[in-house]
């Protein structure tokens, strides 16, 4: 079960991350990705949600999204 996610420094704003999961993840214009205020209260053991974070940890092509599981 995935409890955290957090994007670090090196984003490239590609918006692959809010594509697959944008009730997690947004890239407001002219910044990078992060997740949206509030995401922790989806992460509730969701599996489909939990494989669309990890597609998107797993996709993201600078490695800068990060889950951690419980």
């Amino acid at each position: 079960m995935i409890r955290k996610v957090w994007v670090v420094e090196g984003c490239i704003s590609c918006n692959l991350c809010q594509d697959l999961v944008s009730e997690v993840f947004e890239v407001p214009a002219g910044s990078t990705s992060r997740p949206r205020k509030g995401h922790e209260k989806l992460l509730n053991g969701d599996l489909e949600l939990e494989e669309r974070i990890q597609e998107a940890v797993d996709s993201c092509p600078v490695e800068v999204i990060h889950a951690e599981r419980r």
